[in-house]
Formats: C-alpha cells, structure tokens, sequence
C-alpha cells in the first residue's frame, strides 16, 4: 500500500472510531452523566478505560496517526462498540489491513482423544459443550443418569432447548425453577457478544413462542457466571442423586467447556456405580 492510502486508511479508522465513541450513551455503560460533556458519548479517556488501554495511545489510534494495533486491541473495541460481525471484520481491515478469524468456529464434533478423557470418567457423568451450549459429547454414565443423547435429533442436543421444552425436565429436577433460572442467567452471562448472530436470535425466538417461564424471565436480564453448584435428580430408577457440577474450559478447543458431575454424597456414590454396572437397565430419559 503507498503512502497516500495507507494515511487515508488511518483517516477513516480515526473517523470511524471516534464516531462509535460517540454513539455510546455514558449510562449504558454504567458511567454517570452528572458532569457536563461537551460532547456526546464517552471521553476518550472513558473509553479508554473501557477497552483496557492507555489514553495516549488510544488518542494517537483516532488521530490517525502510525502506530501498530494487536487483534486483543480491536477485539477489545469491538466489544465496547458493539459491532456486529460485518463491522467487526471492517474495523480488523482498517486497524490491521487484514480479515479477521472466524470468532464462531463452534466446534460440532469432538476429537477421539477427547471422547476417550469422557469415556475413561466411569460413574462420573459428564459432557461437553460449545458456546452454542449444543452438546458435541458425553459418556456412558451421563446416559444412564440423564438420557443417551444418541436418541435426540441434533437440534435437540442444546441445553437451554432441553431445560425448557422437554417436559420430563420438571419431574426429573428436584427444583426445575431454580434450575432454570441460574441457567437462563449463566447463558446470557456467556453468550453476550453474540446477541447479533442469527443462531442467537432464532434460539431465543423460538423459546419464546415455546415457553412462558422463559418469556416471562428473559426480559430480567439476570446474570450468573458459570461456577460449582449442586444438582438433585429424582432418579426413576434409584430415587434422589445430589450431584456437584464442575465447569472446565478445554485448553486445546477454546470454545467448548466440560462439564463433570460428580457425587456430593457417599449414598449418591453408591447409586452412580448401580446405575453405570447394571447396563441393561434404561436411561432415565429426562434430557438435560
């Protein structure tokens, strides 16, 4: 690129960055707008603070001038301005002359490798799943405490679907509310920056044609990391499990999380071997 584009590429991302900045009501992003602003939106500095980098050099970035800018940087931006997928990728060209990766890969399949770590679990059930919360796998001892997931159509293998359209959930769940809270809270936690993605929007459409408990608690806004918590089943076949969850990211596939149960008490220990030795008995079929 000579000389002549290369400033008017920095023009147009000065341009383009102080106008986002613009757009962006202080109290939408929890700052107080007593204090009078000579111009709307955020300060420099405000925005700054914001992304996570020093005031001086996100000044020099809008004032067009020669300076190197890191992917972290524009993901950083990206996420303070809201861009959708089409503006993000605009904004990667004009800060770094380059397309950004995919940010939704959405891995699908696991590896064998990571299916034999699930298999080699024993009683302990467990799955994984990928920002989506689709379950890309699962082990034999999830099966007979939950439902063999090889019988549901792929669409069907998504947390939120399963936790609010199949009606076993209810009888299943010693406190489906409870549990249907936290996770509707957790999934809203970890699926922000996706609210523009058509997957996003068809999800959550079809939940709210489908469930009222979910149309009526979507508009809260709640919001819960994903973290340890207990889990009660009432098991068809031996009665109460009081399970703890445990939530690991994947190091070699950073969009997918495991999730393992393991038994919060010696009398559910006990029923976990039953379940998983006594393999002609039918999985529970409850779903997720």
């Amino acid at each position: 690129m000579n000389d002549t584009n290369d400033i008017q590429r920095r023009q147009e991302l000065a341009h383009f960055l102080r106008m986002r900045r613009e757009r962006i009501l202080p109290e939408a992003v929890g700052l107080s707008v007593g204090a009078r602003r000579r111009t709307p939106g955020l300060r420099r500095e405000e925005l700054a603070q914001l992304a996570g980098i020093g005031l001086t050099w996100y000044t020099r970035l809008e004032q067009g001038k020669d300076i190197i800018v890191s992917p972290q940087v524009i993901e950083s931006l990206a996420r303070i301005f809201d861009l959708n997928a089409a503006e993000r990728q605009y904004l990667f060209v004009l800060a770094r002359e380059q397309v950004p990766a995919d940010p939704h890969p959405f891995t699908s399949q696991m590896s064998p490798q990571l299916q034999s770590v699930l298999d080699t679990m024993g009683n302990t059930p467990a799955y994984i799943i990928n920002l989506r919360w689709d379950i890309v796998g699962w082990n034999q001892a999830m099966g007979h405490v939950f439902s063999d997931l090889a019988v549901f159509a792929l669409h069907e293998r998504n947390i939120l679907r399963s936790l609010f359209t199949n009606p076993l959930q209810r009888s299943v769940l010693h406190d489906w509310e409870k549990e249907a809270k936290a996770t509707l809270a957790q999934f809203r936690a970890s699926t922000d920056r996706y609210v523009r993605e058509p997957w996003f929007k068809a999800l959550v459409g079809e939940l709210q044609q489908t469930s009222l408990e979910f149309r009526e608690w979507w508009p809260r806004h709640d919001i819960q990391s994903v973290c340890s918590a207990r889990k009660e089943l009432d098991h068809p076949l031996v009665g109460l499990l009081v399970l703890q969850s445990s939530t690991f990211q994947v190091v070699d596939a950073p969009d997918l999380r495991m999730v393992i149960f393991t038994a919060a008490e010696a009398e559910t220990a006990r029923k976990l071997i039953r379940l998983v030795e006594q393999t002609e008995l039918q999985p529970a079929g409850s779903g997720l």
